[in-house]
């Protein structure tokens, strides 16, 4: 089996590790956890932004692939906008933690692994859509954001779904949340 077909499968428990790491060890401050929670907020918002458009296909575990080129929304700036908002809310974590060694490791860590799994993806996307990925492949950054929006693709793009992108976000807003008073918990009794 694929090395990255296993990544794809489990990569939505290999942040528990590292968050698990980061509460025992934090330390944190008002700065740190209202700096930290900024990204967060951003990172969640870009990841609602995408589901709320690509749908239940983002949450798959067993086939690579989609049945629809999603091209516009946060899809339009970067190809892979699920992953930037996950490396930006582990980071923010680990900045909330106040623990930026942790932090800046996890950021490379899933830097590397959602590499790995894009690739994958983007192998898979290739065989499916053909020539129509190819020109947003060329056109769309893989994780930085441009300000260009693409204006290529099908022009039958899915429709925001507000209300199906925080249900099927319900996991991830829990988690923040989790977290995010055990934090606050930690500063409090430390403070």
């Amino acid at each position: 089996m694929d090395f990255r077909q296993t990544l794809f499968k489990y990569r939505s428990y290999a942040p528990i590790p590292f968050l698990i790491v980061m509460v025992l060890i934090a330390q944190p401050t008002g700065t740190s956890l209202l700096s930290g929670f900024f990204l967060v907020i951003v990172g969640e918002l870009i990841r609602l932004w995408g589901v709320s458009l690509a749908g239940s296909e983002t949450r798959t575990r067993g086939t690579v692939g989609g049945s629809q080129l999603v091209s516009h929304g946060p899809f339009a700036h970067v190809r892979n906008p699920l992953y930037l908002g996950n490396m930006l809310i582990y980071f923010g974590i680990g900045i909330m933690a106040n623990t930026p060694l942790l932090a800046f490791f996890a950021l490379i860590y899933f830097f590397f692994q959602y590499s790995l799994i894009v690739s994958l993806e983007e192998e898979s996307l290739f065989r499916i859509f053909g020539g129509e990925y190819i020109d947003y492949f060329q056109a769309v950054p893989r994780f930085v954001p441009t300000f260009k929006k693409y204006k290529g693709g099908n022009p039958s793009q899915p429709e925001l779904d507000l209300k199906k992108g925080l249900n099927s976000e319900r996991s991830s807003l829990l988690a923040i949340c989790i977290t995010t008073v055990l934090l606050l918990v930690l500063w409090y009794v430390r403070e």
